[in-house]
């Protein structure tokens, strides 16, 4: 006698084993966004960790709705491929953030505006930006063309999410960093 659906070990469900699996995996991509602020609210301020948080959401709701456009299936190969976005598009947007933090030092004594530091730092950093940006995208761009069905369904996400995590850590973040910066008093 065989059940349908039934796995040979334990007899558990697959559409159990498989959801379980899904809200592992949703769990691991909310840990991974609570890591990232608690990363860069370190390594810069808070500010910048909740500009980048909220770039990030910007990338993986671009992405996620692409994907249900295109009626492709929300698995645990689309989470992965969520994570690595993430920390794809938090990697350029350290890159904005490490040069916005070069411009407020050289310039301690001075005032400086928020928007001149952001838009300063993303033109030292664009050409960076763009190169990295394009090459991983056509590498990604050849996997999905050239791969199999089980590497694509991985790769196409990652190709929307390239676009989206150049947009966002480019045009968003230095922009949100801007509106909420406020600069700490220095002690004399």
């Amino acid at each position: 006698e065989t059940n349908k659906g039934l796995v040979a070990n334990g007899g558990v469900t697959t559409a159990s084993a498989s959801a379980e699996l899904m809200m592992k995996s949703f769990l691991a991509l909310i840990v991974a966004v609570a890591l990232i602020l608690i990363y860069v609210a370190f390594r810069f301020e808070l500010t910048s960790g909740l500009a980048a948080i909220l770039a990030l959401f910007h990338d993986v709701l671009v992405t996620a709705s692409v994907m249900l456009i295109c009626r492709v299936e929300i698995n645990v190969a689309f989470i992965a491929a969520l994570i690595t976005i993430l920390g794809y598009s938090i990697n350029n947007t350290i890159i904005i953030f490490d040069q916005m933090r070069q411009t407020i030092k050289g310039k301690a004594n001075e005032k400086i505006d928020n928007q001149e530091i952001a838009n300063s730092s993303v033109k030292k950093t664009m050409t960076r930006s763009i190169l990295t940006t394009i090459t991983t995208f056509i590498m990604i761009f050849m996997i999905t063309v050239i791969g199999v069905a089980d590497i694509r369904e991985f790769a196409f996400p990652i190709m929307i999410g390239i676009l989206a995590g150049f947009y966002s850590s480019v045009f968003l973040t230095p922009g949100l960093w801007a509106i909420a910066y406020k600069p700490k008093k220095r002690k004399k």
